[in-house]
């Protein structure tokens, strides 16, 4: 109660009991209440993302240590015949790069103009499809975004490697520097070793010991090519190897070729 000089003034405070005085915690309603509406954030959302992320990395991580990445021989500049690859996670992309309608003078829609649309699809996808059903079959612009991405990625990946391989098988090539480097020489004191250790056309391109340089290892060549197809590569010349740079005889040739003709990996691993 307050009073002044000229009038009393009476404050009152009135209580209401209807009111509780007890509040309730402030827990959301099951999310079994609002199907295909929302579901609370933490820790229902980020506990099933949680997990899916888990499962995820431990999968690839035993998949990592089950199988390694191949590892390659050191980087030599002046081996002209080996052929990069880009990472695996690049290689849809180097693939897209050889189709003609994005190269050549196409190449800005190859390097900018389709892979700028994908990603922009796939960031826009939220915003292009508001539909707040779940299942992926009421969700069309989203799933068919997503599954287009997917089958893409998956199939220019599996045609970098396909067509990488078989560049490799018809250049001679097989397997990584690593994997030549593990076969030896068959026969290295016999006369037809001798014959190629002295033709400098020889040695300059594919190594002393065929190890490979400029040109491919030939550690195993028999393997890959008949007699008659080495032959055949010695006199006319295949890719970027020339024709007539053998200077020995005729004799020479044959003991050359049949010598070349037994570098086999499954010859050596036999002995």
């Amino acid at each position: 109660m307050a009073r002044d000089s000229k009038e009393t003034k009476e404050i009152l405070y009135v209580g209401d009991s209807r009111v509780r005085a007890e509040r309730r915690p402030n827990i959301p309603r099951d999310y079994a209440d609002y199907p295909g509406k929302t579901e609370a954030f933490m820790p229902d959302f980020l506990l099933k993302e949680w997990m899916v992320a888990v499962v995820f990395l431990v999968g690839f991580m035993l998949l990592v240590i089950l199988h390694p990445a191949p590892l390659e021989d050191k980087a030599d500049p002046t081996n002209t015949s080996y052929t990069p690859l880009p990472d695996w996670y690049f290689l849809f992309l180097y693939q897209l790069l050889k189709y003609p309608f994005a190269s050549g003078d196409f190449v800005v829609i190859g390097t900018v103009i389709i892979p700028g649309l994908a990603f922009g699809a796939l960031l826009l996808a939220p915003w292009l499809d508001r539909s707040p059903h779940r299942r992926p079959l009421k969700r069309p612009i989203a799933s068919g975004i997503m599954i287009l991405a997917l089958v893409a990625i998956i199939y220019l990946t599996w045609a970098a490697v396909a067509q990488h391989e078989a560049k490799l098988a018809a250049s001679g090539q097989t397997g990584t520097p690593m994997e030549s480097a593990k076969v030896e020489m068959v026969e290295p004191d016999s006369e037809g070793a001798q014959i190629f250790a002295s033709q400098a056309s020889c040695t300059g391109c594919h190594g002393a010991n065929m190890q490979g340089g400029m040109g491919p290892s030939l550690l195993g060549v028999g393997d890959r090519l008949s007699a008659e197809e080495i032959e055949s590569v010695i006199v006319n010349g295949r890719g970027a190897m020339p024709g007539g740079t053998f200077t020995g005889t005729d004799e020479e040739l044959s003991i050359l070729v049949e010598w070349l003709a037994k570098q086999k990996a499954a010859a050596e691993s036999a002995e």
